[in-house]
């Protein structure tokens, strides 16, 4: 399944372009919906769906080859996270980035990933510890290859090894269910080729913790790496103040 250029947005008059995948038929409508919140969610994150940008239901449905019923619940999905906004007379919008909304999550984050990496001191898979070494080493290739998009398809699954590993999935659900704002932020930040490498070094840091079974080591390091965005925050309010509300 290939990713096309199609319009599904407007920002004002102007309709822009926006990189999603569609495939032909999707039958069940509650796949079909997943597929397509994915999709957008995806879009906004990275920011080719920008603050203000108008979501068209009928053309979301007619790219992704459905009625506009799962369009329309993948839409409602996303206003459930918070990501789009149902506004009178102009339709669904996706919304500006929250700083202080980004912090909650931040907050929220921290405190269910140190008590991951605290029992993954205790015990962790091997099937999932061995899985680490892959991921890592597939995060540093799409570093040095300038790919930022697959280096975070491979960040969220470090992340979600580790909490894998340590037996605490239901954790890892409840952080992917409302890490997009901070992702939205983090995507900001990855802007050159150290920044990316020195996050590769934090996840190589916090696995070592963890193979020396050193629970405080572990809780420092994803503490250090979880307040990364916290050092980068400034510099990205005064590059993108026009994305923040």
């Amino acid at each position: 399944m290939k990713n096309k250029k199609f319009s599904v947005v407007k920002t004002g008059k102007a309709m822009s372009s926006v990189a999603l995948s569609s495939p032909r038929l999707l039958a069940a409508s509650d796949s079909a919906a997943q597929h397509i919140q994915q999709a957008l969610r995806r879009a906004i994150v990275t920011l080719e769906l920008p603050p203000g940008a108008h979501l068209s239901e009928n053309e979301v449905a007619l790219r992704f080859g459905v009625s506009r019923q799962p369009a329309r619940e993948a839409m409602i999905a996303l206003a459930k996270i918070g990501l789009v906004r149902v506004v009178p007379q102009r339709g669904t919008v996706v919304v500006k980035i929250s700083a202080r909304q980004m912090m909650q999550v931040r907050f929220i984050r921290e405190a269910l990933e140190t008590a991951i990496v605290r029992q993954a001191c205790n015990r962790f898979d091997p099937m999932f510890r061995a899985s680490i070494d892959s991921i890592l080493a597939a995060q540093r290739r799409a570093a040095r290859d300038n790919d930022i998009p697959a280096f975070q398809e491979h960040d969220e699954r470090f992340h979600a090894a580790l909490a894998a590993g340590a037996d605490a999935e239901l954790a890892w659900q409840a952080v992917i269910d409302i890490k997009c704002h901070m992702d939205r932020v983090c995507h900001l930040t990855l802007l050159d080729q150290k920044t990316v490498l020195g996050l590769i070094d934090q996840h190589e840091t916090i696995l070592a913790a963890i193979d020396a079974q050193d629970a405080d080591a572990a809780d420092k390091a994803i503490r250090h790496h979880l307040t990364e965005i916290l050092r980068s925050l400034p510099k990205v309010l005064a590059d993108r103040a026009d994305l923040f509300e």
